[in-house]
């Protein structure tokens, strides 16, 4: 802060002066007090700092808060004491109310303006003081004597004084340096609580400077606990004795009052009216800071429960958690109701602080009648509105509703020592939004999951066929999403011709577009070989199909025929329309690839299909599997065709679930993630004997 008149220094003997020109904002009562102290310390006066600051601060505090100018503050120290004059620019007349009030003689603090109360410190410390007014605004000074000095003549500030004080203090007021002290003091940030010693500190000076026996500051923070104890000071008042009572201006939920066992005196109420100001300051600050770190407590609250509400996609694992997230931080027990298609409420969990009282709890919630808390359950699950509970299990209740759906209600019982405050309420009620939410999404997954089941299972062959001398074993894993339908497919159909087909097929993407071609594709190849057509035009007409109604989805098909040919042996028609080659599993020992590539399907007007004849021995395997297989994943790494020929090369000679379980193993436990592609294997063997 700059002054904008140059200071000007008188250093004849011990005197001093200075005159400088302020801004009108909250600075200048800081700015005003360095000039002070600098005069005071150049003309040797460090006795008269304490008032002389105070006076400083109040005239400079009340002037920037009521005339909204700049300042000018002229400070003259001489041998004897210190003069400081504060003058603003605002207009007015001889006869306008003073702007810091003319001398006033009211003993109640009550009754002194607000902005004339700075005076009455002025009028207590000061050797005189008056108020001058100039032809450019207004000015209040005071004059400040060393104690036994004699006042200098003519000390005061310069024009006509329309007030003053020109007696002495009195004796039996307290010290300004006491005073100053009580209003500077502050309670130390760094403690646990710091206000209980600082109201204490407050208490004690307050209570000497006015000569009472005893006090004492009286706290409700309304947390439920009632209004407590926060100083003492001195005796216990006497029931008969009349305190001096003065209520602490904090706003709700705190309330309080200071008493002071003190005679009546002209100085008794309004240094405890400013004392309580004071100690009333510093409890809002600490009202705003509780708030504040608890209002941060429960938004880290809310935002870990959802997270923990959202990870669960389980309906009853989700209702089981909620009343583990209330009790006990916000209440004493819960309960969760949820409702069924006929509007019933059931209880789907609950919890109690206490676990042996969670048997009368259940008692309590099945209860019926018009005054039970079943009835007023109902009554908030209908009118979606807050509602109290009464006893034996006091609390209230709260509708479960998400995306308009009343699910149920979220019953809570309130704490041991203490009603449920507004914050709690509100994040009661914020829980139960999120709650409800959390329910409803995992219903919807649980109906995803259960249509995708209930669509791949019909997409699937519920049992293979029984065959004389032929094996068939199959293995599927679907995706690591359980509620997404995957492409992959298997299926064995009879032909006319008495052979078998053995059909392994993977349609492109996943979910119910997939799930349809590939519905489309299984049907279609039932009904083609089912009338007796040769498997190349079976694949052509799957292909024309695909290509009209596939909706640009396409598929990689595998079709073996196989039937008996000579002696024990098996003969088997292979057709891969962009499949991977089957492996060949030899019952001696040893694993290859058989098969000749073509074309997938969908993706053009006209295929081709190379067929390859394949003989299997007693005990041979033809192994069938799909991408799912090939490229499950570690990391970058795949697990291959060529480790899945590995993989089944020790398998030779065993059945085919062996065969087929086995493969299924190696390729789940080839990486620790969930399957990203759904795993089919299907093992055709050569069981003669």
């Amino acid at each position: 802060m700059s002054a904008e008149a140059g200071a000007a220094t008188a250093g004849a003997g011990s005197g001093a002066a200075r005159r400088v020109r302020l801004p009108a904002d909250r600075r200048t009562p800081a700015a005003a007090r360095a000039v002070v102290r600098s005069v005071l310390a150049e003309a040797h006066l460090d006795d008269l700092v304490n008032e002389a600051l105070l006076l400083t601060t109040e005239l400079t505090t009340n002037a920037v808060e009521h005339a909204g100018t700049e300042l000018d503050i002229e400070v003259v120290a001489d041998g004897v004491g210190l003069s400081v004059t504060v003058s603003d620019f605002a207009p007015s007349s001889g006869n306008d109310e003073l702007t810091v009030g003319t001398r006033n003689d009211a003993t109640e603090i009550n009754e002194v303006s607000e902005r004339g109360r700075g005076l009455l410190l002025v009028d207590h410390f000061a050797s005189r003081w008056g108020t001058t007014y100039l032809p450019t605004g207004k000015g209040v000074w005071f004059r400040l004597d060393r104690p036994g000095a004699e006042p200098a003549a003519g000390s005061s500030a310069g024009g006509t004084s329309m007030s003053g004080n020109p007696g002495s203090v009195d004796s039996s007021a307290p010290s300004a340096g006491a005073m100053s002290e009580l209003m500077q003091t502050a309670p130390d940030v760094y403690a646990d609580d710091p206000l209980p010693d600082f109201a204490t500190s407050l208490l004690s000076r307050v209570a000497e400077m006015v000569g009472a026996a005893g006090g004492a500051i009286r706290l409700d923070r309304g947390d439920g606990q009632g209004r407590q104890l926060l100083a003492r000071f001195g005796r216990q008042p006497r029931p008969d004795s009349e305190l001096l009572r003065v209520p602490l201006t904090v706003h709700r939920p705190y309330a309080g009052e200071l008493e002071l066992d003190a005679a009546p005196s002209a100085y008794a109420r309004p240094l405890a009216v400013l004392t309580a100001e004071r100690l009333s300051l510093h409890l809002e600050n600490d009202r705003l800071r509780r708030a504040d770190v608890r209002r941060q407590a429960w938004l880290t609250f809310l935002a870990e429960a959802s997270e923990l509400l959202a990870q669960s996609l389980d309906v009853e694992l989700t209702m089981a958690l909620i009343p583990q997230l209330v009790v006990p931080r916000l209440g004493q027990w819960c309960a969760v109701h949820t409702t069924d298609e006929w509007g019933r409420l059931r209880l789907a969990a609950a919890s109690h602080a206490d676990e042996s009282m969670l048997p009368q709890l259940h008692k309590v919630l099945a209860e019926t009648g018009p005054d039970s808390i079943q009835a007023r359950l109902r009554e908030a699950s209908r009118s979606a509105a807050q509602i109290p509970l009464g006893g034996p299990m006091e609390g209230f209740a709260v509708p479960l509703i998400a995306r308009g759906q009343r699910l149920g209600t979220l019953a809570v019982g309130r704490h041991q020592r203490h009603r449920h405050d507004p914050d709690e309420v509100a994040v009661l009620e914020d829980v139960a939004r999120r709650a409800a939410l959390a329910i409803e999404n995992a219903r919807i997954h649980a109906e995803r999951r259960r249509v995708a089941q209930t669509l791949q299972q019909s997409l699937l062959p519920p049992v293979l066929p029984v065959v004389d001398g032929i094996g068939f074993a199959a293995e599927y894993v679907p995706t690591g999403d359980d509620a997404e339908v995957g492409g992959d497919f298997y299926d064995v159909v009879p032909l006319p011709d008495g052979r078998w087909l053995v059909v392994i097929g993977d349609v492109s993407g996943k979910g119910v577009q997939a799930a349809a071609v590939t519905g489309l594709v299984r049907d279609v190849i039932r009904v083609l070989v089912g009338d007796g057509k040769p498997l190349p035009e079976a694949l052509a007409r799957l292909n024309e199909t695909l290509v009209e109604r596939g909706g640009g989805r396409y598929c990689t098909l595998a079709l073996a025929a196989v039937g008996p040919g000579d002696g024990d042996h098996l003969d088997v028609s292979l057709h891969l329309a962009g499949h991977d080659r089957p492996v060949l599993l030899a019952g001696g020992g040893g694993a290859r690839f058989v098969g000749t590539g073509g074309t997938a399907l969908g993706l053009l007007d006209t295929i081709t299909s190379p067929t390859a004849e394949i003989t299997l021995a007693p005990g041979d395997s033809l192994i069938f599997y799909t991408d799912g297989v090939t490229e499950r994943r570690r990391g970058r790494e795949l697990f291959g065709t060529d480790r899945l020929r590995d993989a089944a090369a020790p398998l030779a000679g065993y059945s085919a679930d062996v065969v087929a379980a086995r493969l299924r193993a190696a390729a789940i436990n080839f990486s620790v993630e969930p399957p990203r592609d759904d795993i089919a294997v299907l093992v055709l063997r050569n069981d003669a004997v």
